[in-house]
């Protein structure tokens, strides 16, 4: 038996709201399970009681602190469609601005290292049309889904299963990286929908800054001459990611703040 929508909204606006979760959420959990636009469901009168028990599932999920995106399967970027599970970081809206000043240098030989779902690497290659991008990941389970997203986009990325740079033997024009950056202690304290993210891809180890001495050391090797090392930082590390860059001789070192005023990435070029 069919349940009017009206009601069928109100039980998943309560169940999240019960629940510590944002009510707001149950519109774009409905618009999920019946496979349309939150928009379109002013359209729609009655909800089936097969969709009703799917509905429920998700809302479940999404009370035990399972992030939307991964229950929806998917998350934009860049203006861009991105599949995503749970054996990659979610992309965040602060990522675009590393892809942005990426964008602006205009290189067309880039590594992007830690690609994840492989958005970074990605979008690169669809707004920089004549750029050959590799992109590389520790996680073999990653670059499934990054290798399903460059065809979902339609772009030709190169990627490599590699420790940072042990698999990598090419240089390039730029690198680009948003690695694990957050502090061991912290994680614990992390919102229940980021620990549901792989530890691996959020640990950088005691200082935070395990990833970023490894990859300000060895890029070098791996940038051409005025070769440009991008990264993406947490908001608090700028000082400390600069002092580790100027200690590698990188030169012309710049910060761009997010939309929140927080030192966001770090430009520098090889020294």
């Amino acid at each position: 038996m069919a349940q009017k929508m009206k009601d069928v909204l109100k039980y998943g606006r309560d169940f999240l709201n019960e629940n510590g979760v944002d009510s707001r959420e149950a519109r774009l959990l409905l618009a999920n399970t019946l496979q349309v636009e939150p928009a379109e469901l002013i359209k729609i009168t009655e909800c089936t009681d097969g969709d009703f028990d799917r509905y429920v599932i998700d809302l479940r999920r999404r009370a035990a602190g399972e992030p939307f995106a991964y229950i929806a399967g998917r998350k934009e970027f860049m203006k861009l469609p991105f599949m995503v599970n749970k054996n990659v970081l979610i992309p965040r809206e602060d990522t675009e601005i590393l892809v942005l000043e990426a964008i602006k240098q205009g290189k067309t030989r880039i590594l992007d290292l830690c690609t994840g779902s492989g958005c970074i690497a990605i979008s690169l290659a669809k707004y920089l049309s004549n750029a050959e991008v590799d992109a590389s990941d520790i996680s073999s389970r990653a670059l499934v889904v990054a290798k399903k997203n460059a065809v979902l986009n339609g772009v030709k990325v190169n990627f490599i299963q590699s420790d940072l740079f042990e698999n990598i033997e090419k240089k390039y024009e730029m690198i680009v990286s948003n690695p694990p950056y957050i502090r061991k202690e912290e994680l614990k304290y992390l919102q229940a929908e980021v620990k549901r993210e792989p530890k691996r891809a959020l640990d950088g180890g005691k200082s935070g800054l395990d990833f970023y001495e490894k990859i300000i050391a060895e890029a070098n090797y791996y940038l051409k001459p005025h070769g440009t090392l991008l990264l993406e930082i947490g908001f608090d590390q700028a000082k400390e990611v600069t002092e580790i860059l100027k200690e590698c001789h990188y030169r012309k070192i710049k910060k761009v703040k997010d939309l929140s005023g927080n030192d966001r990435v770090i430009i520098a070029e090889r020294g």
